[in-house]
């Protein structure tokens, strides 16, 4: 907003401030907080975590269109000069700032000192601490919960507004995406006083600057470390501070008193039909298919955009397993699919190895890499847990993809697809057949483990991890597992991404890219095999509807990010939701046309009709799938 009103249209810089910082930022707070937020408030941190992370897909791609996707050259600083801020120069002893560093000093100083005195001194500060705590226990002491919150939001908004404008000057070109990226460096500054200490914060800023300077001065600039571990440096500090800072080691998000008052979340839609409706739906979705494939094969575009869905429902069944079994939310996905693609690439071209046995090998040494994040991570939990999986997908992008041993360097790695036997896969429709195979026994893996033990004590733990130990489940045990076979899966599917494509390449297994995998799965349903499929292929159709329509494709990521608000009143995913829907009253009808010996009567007011499908004889429901 300051660089449309002030470089585009030419306004004074005081009057751009204000409307970019002090009307546009407490503004985009309070609408967050009054149409999103206001109603998560008693919700559990997991969906909270979800809508933030719908936020960050979709709000970069709504400010691409709003203001072009074209990077901003030029933008100017707050410091008034003649000759333009950026040209201002200020002498201090032995070092010269410029007017746009002078400005971020005395707005940082303001910030620290007003914000400490806030959290410290005032009625307010307290009251929103209280809040993080305990909305409800809040309410309970005569405190507006609403009006904190709110009060708290549009803060929070107007110093990110103000950060905005003081470090856009910053940047030889401004785009959303550098203010997505430094959204990491902030958190891990934050990291460093813990979460809570705002004197800390400013400190460990400095100290990450002042460390990055120092690796710019010391390293030779063409030095792997110096193209590799400097830029990343956030990324490497925010996962070790989360790991190993004393203040983080072990923490988990507070538990809110009277989160018990809340009632369960439904149960599955598969788990909730008779056996006859259970066996209807699977001849459907037969059907369905026997209609779909002869489509797809129809054409080679078809038959490409049909096995990236098949694959990509491949790993998107990895975040089935984390989050919709385990109830974690896992932000390196796209990572562990990487680690198979690029294990599968360098095995078969350094030494030859056949691809179906280098997809199988990336896939396990996926999983190996898996178990060993989950042991430091699950001692985190929550957000603390999504915040180092999301900083170990960005180091492992930054550091080590780079490198010519694991991504290739600068050129991909080209990947041939698999022969077994007599039969060459380098056949198109052959290799739908076979993704289509490998996706049916992840599918048939997945279902088993969810019904077998582990998936019974996962159950448990996402209920309550209090209630699981106490009658003998290990926490660690089983989660771990669960994190090794999601990243296993991930990797399989990365693997045979790599062999469908040609080339293993770092563009297709983005952090970022990754990040919207996962908030599509959670809008779509991550608590199902199925959620799982319908989210691959939902990938490729919305893309290709907004294209046919003549949409920008920014709308998709838009579309998924601000769907994932729904999370927390339907955490099973808005196509179970309305799948559940659609089988209370198909199961209604099944009803009343046995009471009334094969013909439907229509229901009275009050009747049938309204009365909910649980009221049936247990012994006629059982579990499906």
């Amino acid at each position: 907003v300051y660089y449309d009103t002030h470089v585009r249209h030419k306004w004074p810089i005081i009057p751009a401030f204000v409307l970019a910082v002090l009307f546009f930022g407490p503004l985009v707070g309070l609408v967050l907080d009054r149409v999103i937020f206001r109603f998560m408030r008693t919700a559990p941190h997991v969906a909270r975590l979800v809508a933030a992370l719908g936020l960050l897909v979709a709000i970069p791609q709504l400010v691409n269109l709003w203001f072009g996707q074209s990077p901003s050259f030029g933008v100017e600083g707050i410091w008034p000069s003649s000759q333009g801020s950026n040209f201002a120069v200020y002498h201090f002893g032995d070092y010269a700032l410029n007017g746009d560093q002078v400005a971020t000093l005395i707005a940082t100083a303001v910030v620290v000192i007003g914000l400490t005195a806030l959290f410290r001194f005032s009625d307010i500060g307290l009251r929103m601490r209280a809040v993080v705590e305990s909305s409800r226990m809040t309410e309970l002491s005569g405190i507006n919960a609403g009006r904190v919150s709110t009060i708290a939001w549009m803060l929070s908004s107007l110093v990110a507004g103000l950060a905005g404008v003081l470090l856009a000057p910053l940047f030889a070109q401004v785009s959303a995406t550098n203010f997505t990226v430094l959204i990491v460096a902030a958190i891990a500054a934050a990291a460093f006083g813990g979460l809570t200490s705002i004197p800390l914060t400013l400190l460990g800023g400095v100290l990450l600057g002042v460390l990055q300077g120092l690796l710019g001065g010391y390293l030779p600039p063409a030095s792997v470390l110096a193209q590799g571990l400097r830029p990343s440096l956030p990324f490497v500090a925010l996962f070790l501070l989360l790991i190993f800072w004393p203040s983080l080691r072990n923490r988990r998000e507070v538990t809110d008193p009277l989160a018990g008052v809340d009632p369960p979340p439904p149960g599955l839609a598969s788990l909730e039909r008779s056996r006859a409706l259970t066996w209807a739906t699977r001849i459907f979705a037969v059907i369905v298919l026997a209609i779909a494939i002869p489509f797809v094969l129809s054409s080679n575009y078809w038959l490409l955009l049909g096995t990236q869905s098949v694959i990509l429902s491949i790993i998107f069944l990895s975040i089935v397993v984390i989050t919709g079994m385990a109830g974690q939310i896992s932000l390196c996905q796209a990572t562990f699919a990487a680690i198979g693609a690029f294990t599968t690439a360098q095995l078969v071209s350094n030494f030859h190895t056949s691809v179906l046995v280098t997809i199988l090998a990336g896939g396990v040494l996926a999983a190996i890499v898996g178990g060993l994040l989950a042991i430091p991570v699950l001692r985190l939990g929550g957000i603390y847990l999504a915040l180092a999986t999301f900083a170990f997908a960005l180091m492992f992008e930054s550091v080590l993809v780079p490198l010519t041993w694991v991504g290739g360097g600068a050129n991909p790695i080209k990947v041939p697809r698999p022969k077994l036997g007599p039969v060459d896969f380098a056949n198109n429709k052959s290799f739908f057949f076979l993704a289509i195979a490998v996706l049916v026994v992840m599918s048939v893996l997945v279902i088993f483990v969810r019904s077998g033990t582990i998936g019974r004590y996962l159950d448990a733990l996402r209920g309550s991890e209090t209630a699981a130990q106490a009658i003998g489940i290990n926490p660690a045990r089983a989660r771990i597992i669960a994190f090794a076979l999601s990243a296993g899966i991930a990797g399989i599917g990365g693997g045979l991404f790599a062999t469908q494509s040609g080339i293993a390449q770092p563009a297709d297994y983005a952090s970022f890219l990754g990040l919207f995998w996962v908030v599509l799965v959670v809008t779509i349903g991550s608590r199902t095999v199925e959620g799982g499929i319908q989210a691959g292929i939902g990938f490729y159709l919305v893309e290709e509807i907004l294209k046919r329509l003549g949409i920008s494709a920014s709308w998709q990521p838009i579309l998924f990010g601000l769907g994932a608000m729904t999370y927390a009143k339907h955490p099973e995913g808005i196509l179970e939701y309305q799948k559940r829907r659609s089988l209370e009253f198909v199961q209604r009808q099944l009803d009343r046309r046995k009471k009334t010996g094969g013909t439907v009567q229509p229901a009275a007011a009050g009747g049938d009709a309204a009365a909910p499908a649980a009221q049936k004889p247990s012994s006629e429901r059982v579990g499906a799938d």
